[in-house]
């Protein structure tokens, strides 16, 4: 079986990070290795890649074959340019000289393409962050707004209940009002004795209980002096001493 150049997995749970390597296509992903060849983080922005590239290259004409993953990023280093060129050398169609050439035509155009790329995603990132700012400050306006004109109905309303109400009255008015006003004074005097013919009324109820609760209080005395009564009759048996006393003055007189 080839041997594969592919990625290692290493790092913490959301922020991996690859060591490319060189190992047997039966080994487990992160087992045992022949070689180590680069790096590569994707977690930077842009991602970071570093590649050993004689190393690499010497693995490629030896005929491991790269992953997918692993193949993009030899692609974007140049490595496998590279190698296609030497395979034209081998096969007489180039020199190394024209090799060296187009290789480093090659990376000056790839150096443009990458910072125009980085560029660009700039210019994508400052207008997204000033759509933002723009949008945040829309709102943050009409909230304001929204406020303002609600402090200002407030305003007009506690300035309406505390604004005094000036009303001037003509000569006929002020007069006709004082009329009305004894006509009032009037009314309120002439209704004063209906007030206390009610009073009296209400306080006729209470003379009746008065009545209602005395009574039981009369009978009450009765009951408690019947009994002094029936204690006085054995007074009579002052009698038979008198007689006695009668009997015992007669024979003296005799």
């Amino acid at each position: 079986m080839p041997a594969k150049i592919r990625l290692a997995r290493h790092g913490k749970k959301s922020r991996p990070f690859y060591f490319i390597v060189v190992a047997d296509s039966r080994a487990p992903r992160d087992g045992k290795f022949i070689e180590r060849i680069g790096s590569y983080n994707p977690v930077t922005n842009p991602a970071t890649i570093e590649i050993d590239f004689d190393k690499a290259l010497t693995w490629l004409q030896k005929g491991a074959l790269p992953t997918d993953t692993v193949r993009s990023l030899l692609l974007q280093r140049g490595v496998l340019y590279k190698n296609h060129l030497l395979k034209g050398v081998r096969k007489g169609a180039l020199t190394e000289e024209q090799v060296e050439q187009k290789f480093q035509e090659w990376t000056a155009l790839n150096e443009q393409k990458l910072k125009s790329v980085a560029s660009k995603k700039d210019a994508d990132k400052r207008s997204d962050e000033k759509s933002r700012f723009a949008a945040e400050t829309k709102v943050k306006d009409l909230r304001a707004a929204a406020l303002a004109k609600k402090n200002a109905k407030e305003a007009a309303a506690s300035h309406a209940e505390e604004e005094p109400i000036h009303v001037t009255l003509a000569a006929p008015v002020v007069v006709a009002a004082a009329e009305v006003v004894a006509e009032v004074v009037a009314e309120v005097v002439a209704e004063a004795p209906a007030v206390e013919e009610v009073v009296v009324v209400v306080e006729a109820p209470a003379v009746e209980e008065v009545v209602v609760v005395e009574a039981p209080a009369v009978e009450e005395v009765v009951v408690v002096e019947a009994p002094a009564v029936v204690e006085e009759a054995p007074v009579a048996e002052e009698a038979p001493a008198a007689e006695e006393a009668a009997a015992e003055e007669t024979p003296a007189a005799e």
